[in-house]
């Protein structure tokens, strides 16, 4: 007897007909994390939609590692990306891929809530403002990279999509749920710079908007058990005027 999906339904091959067996249960969400692209630039949304769609699709075997270079890939000028802004040493500047940290922060968020083990994960220097302080998760092809671990019996697949200025990342199972788990942060100390003033002149513009410092913590609560996931210090950075 053999055994073929059609329409949703499990057809089971027997003397030369097809009898229905039995229907396949459809796959149950785990968890959906979204963050906004409000206030992203072209480039930007145009490289996180990129990855995205490398994204979608993506499935985790049971018990297996999911490297979210791996299946991205290089983010460079050949696989269709361009240059955005980025920070580096405190300034912004424009370099290929920018964008496709939202992406891989999206997909954490999705893994962290739904009991995935973190293998590998790196916060950004400064805190990003799609996502709170301590839950965002840098990218750089090949170096710095989003590691997780399925740790449950049944394969995971990844869903992702962008719906207007939302970046949404889904985790689904076929006919599996399982608890998910709640975020807590303690956020230790939160710091602000003094703006800075250069030039003299009467017509000013803002040359550097400027970044909050944070020293925050996160944990996972499971099963009633409280799991250390993070601890990361993000510096202060002044705002700039210019006047000219």
């Amino acid at each position: 007897m053999k055994q073929v999906l059609f329409g949703g339904l499990a057809l089971s091959a027997l003397a030369g007909g097809l009898v229905v067996a039995a229907r396949q249960s459809e796959p149950t969400p785990l968890i959906t994390f979204t963050t906004s692209l409000s206030g992203r630039t072209d480039a930007q949304r145009h490289n996180a939609a990129l990855a995205v769609r490398k994204l979608n699709g993506a499935l985790i075997k049971p018990g297996g590692t999911f490297s979210f270079n791996g299946r991205i890939g290089t983010y460079s000028r050949d696989t269709g990306y361009r240059r955005a802004p980025v920070s580096f040493n405190g300034q912004l500047i424009s370099a290929w891929g920018g964008g496709v940290c939202q992406t891989s922060t999206t997909f954490y968020n999705a893994a962290l809530r739904s009991g995935f083990d973190i293998l590998e994960r790196h916060a950004h220097q400064f805190a990003p403002l799609y996502v709170q302080p301590g839950l965002d998760s840098a990218v750089a092809y090949p170096g710095i990279d989003l590691r997780v671990r399925n740790p449950y019996p049944y394969a995971v697949r990844v869903v992702a999509r962008i719906d207007g200025d939302s970046l949404i990342v889904r985790l689904e199972a076929q006919g599996q749920k399982n608890g998910l788990c709640s975020i807590e942060r303690e956020v230790r100390q939160v710091t602000h710079d003094a703006p800075k003033v250069i030039g003299e002149g009467s017509a000013t513009r803002i040359r550097n908007t400027g970044k909050t410092g944070f020293d925050v913590s996160v944990y996972r609560i499971r099963n009633g058990k409280r799991e250390w996931i993070s601890s990361d210090s993000y510096p202060s950075m002044a705002k700039v005027i210019e006047r000219s």
